[in-house]
């Protein structure tokens, strides 16, 4: 639990990086953004997780917060 899974990319001729989750579209990475991503994903880092924070699908940091308001209540 928590842990991003279903991402997959794919990177073409002309260098851009296109990242689906769960096979549709999560994103799109070009020029510094792609180059900086293939790096990471090239020294070993956790590509699920490289690409969770690379399309913004990552923890916001307030799910702790969202726990307590009203609508979330008795869940």
């Amino acid at each position: 639990m928590g842990t991003p899974t279903g991402f997959t990319y794919r990177l073409d001729e002309r260098g851009t990086v296109t990242i689906t989750h769960h096979g549709r579209p999560a994103g799109t990475l070009r020029g510094s953004a792609a180059a900086r991503f293939l790096a990471a994903a090239d020294r070993g880092d956790d590509q699920q997780l490289l690409m969770a924070r690379a399309t913004g699908n990552y923890k916001h940091g307030n799910e702790r917060e969202s726990r307590g308001h009203a609508r979330n209540r008795g869940r």
